[in-house]
């Protein structure tokens, strides 16, 4: 398994949640699991031995560094190299800067060693270490796809919400060309909904695309015992994630103003770690609490009274709303912060509220304070959906049917392998 994002603690965010579970559950059927990953200066000694609890053997290597400050004309010196490189090599500077070639060279030896029956990218930027003969040399090569670089990209501009329009308009196309590319050398994708399939099918032109969800902990996210009340919102998740920063940003700048004018006692919890000078100004603002890092994300949520995810960007089933309702948390969120799921509509027990504009979260999260039948009905609704189609037990199992399954039909080797290299 390559992650370029170290997968622990999984309340870390982001790409880690998904990766550890996943190899969580790998390793308990008794699985044998080789891990390459990278790591960032936040990273403990402590985080990395147990890390290794879960792995049989853990390759560590270091995030490259970002280099030293440059001078204005040295920044755009290097931006316009970076796009020309990115022309012509086809590798996004977001994956070719990142790119650890110690990694590269322990992902090289393992692959040569033949050794193992799978080979899986837990995230489509790994794609970079896995050359394009992949499926000559091990029998199986999985991409998990958390997003589409190219659907993601050409949302934000549709949105309007780009960083920098004009760079993302050149990439677009640039971006289209990269996916499309990666998608062939692997047997078999993976996604997370059934929209990123449709959209990865129409890039790649490929079939072999698996639908597996993102899940829930259910330990580490216990249904609340009792309605706490009150007017406290939150909202949890990786405050260095741009689609989270436009969410919070949106949150505490438009919403809760508008809800503070007829509940004024509102506050609003922005729960995650890492976050960036943009997050932690929102602090600064009345009634809102950025809090950093925390060790666990559940007792913020049992504390509040409605969680608020108004996400305009990303793609994928979004941990954070699943989280919440596993929590019992009513949840108020967009179509984006909703995608993948089934929480309303005919003949579905309503299950979250829907809203998109500033004042369909004022009237939606309204409605929540003033209506405790209504929080108790989202809170069992929402909790039953995660135990019934969203627990890391379900997207486990489907994962490792997916890997032995295809296994056995794509092995190209008709050789025996040995016996300690078996799953």
């Amino acid at each position: 398994m390559l992650s370029a994002t170290f997968p622990y603690p999984p309340t870390r965010g982001g790409t880690s949640v998904r990766t550890f579970n996943l190899l969580k559950y790998l390793k308990q059927q008794g699985h044998h699991i080789s891990l390459g990953t990278l790591r960032s200066p936040d990273v403990t000694f402590d985080e990395i031995e147990a890390l290794a609890e879960w792995v049989d053997q853990l390759a560590v290597f270091n995030r490259p560094a970002d280099a030293s400050s440059p001078s204005s004309l040295r920044k755009m010196q290097q931006k316009a190299q970076r796009l020309a490189d990115f022309a012509v090599s086809g590798v996004p500077p977001s994956v070719s800067t990142t790119h650890s070639e110690d990694m590269q060279i322990w992902v090289d030896q393992q692959i040569a060693s033949d050794l193992f029956d799978a080979i899986t990218c837990e995230h489509c930027v790994n794609e970079a270490y896995v050359p394009d003969d992949i499926l000559r040399k091990v029998p199986v090569a999985v991409v998990n796809i958390h997003s589409s670089v190219y659907g993601t990209c050409a949302h934000q501009l549709a949105g309007g919400m780009a960083e920098k329009p004009w760079r993302d308009r050149i990439n677009l196309p640039l971006l289209k060309r990269y996916e499309h590319h990666y998608c062939q050398k692997f047997s078999h994708l993976v996604v997370t909904t059934t929209e990123d399939q449709a959209q990865i099918q129409s890039l790649s032109g490929k079939n072999n695309i698996q639908v597996i969800p993102n899940g829930v902990d259910l330990e580490a996210f216990p249904y609340r015992v009792q309605d706490p009340g009150g007017q406290q919102l939150v909202f949890i998740g990786a405050m260095d994630n741009l689609p989270n920063i436009d969410a919070v940003t949106f949150l505490a700048q438009k919403i809760l103003p508008l809800i503070r004018a007829h509940y004024p006692d509102t506050t609003l919890s922005l729960v995650g770690a890492r976050p960036t000078p943009t997050v932690q100004a929102l602090g600064n603002l009345p009634n809102v609490t950025v809090t950093g890092k925390v060790p666990e994300m559940t007792p913020y949520l049992h504390e509040s009274a409605v969680c608020v995810i108004p996400m305009r960007t990303g793609y994928g089933i979004k941990n954070k709303t699943l989280e919440a309702m596993a929590a019992g948390i009513p949840v108020v969120a967009s179509d984006r912060g909703l995608e993948g799921l089934e929480v309303d509509g005919d003949r579905i027990p309503l299950r979250a509220l829907r809203a998109n504009t500033a004042e369909e979260f004022t009237e939606a999260i309204q409605r929540l304070f003033e209506s405790i039948d209504l929080r108790r009905t989202l809170s069992a609704n929402g909790r039953r959906m995660i135990e019934e189609g969203f627990t890391w037990a379900i997207a486990g199992k489907r994962y490792e049917q997916l890997l032995c399954t295809a296994e056995v039909s794509d092995n190209r080797d008709s050789s025996p392998r040995s016996e300690s290299s078996r799953p």
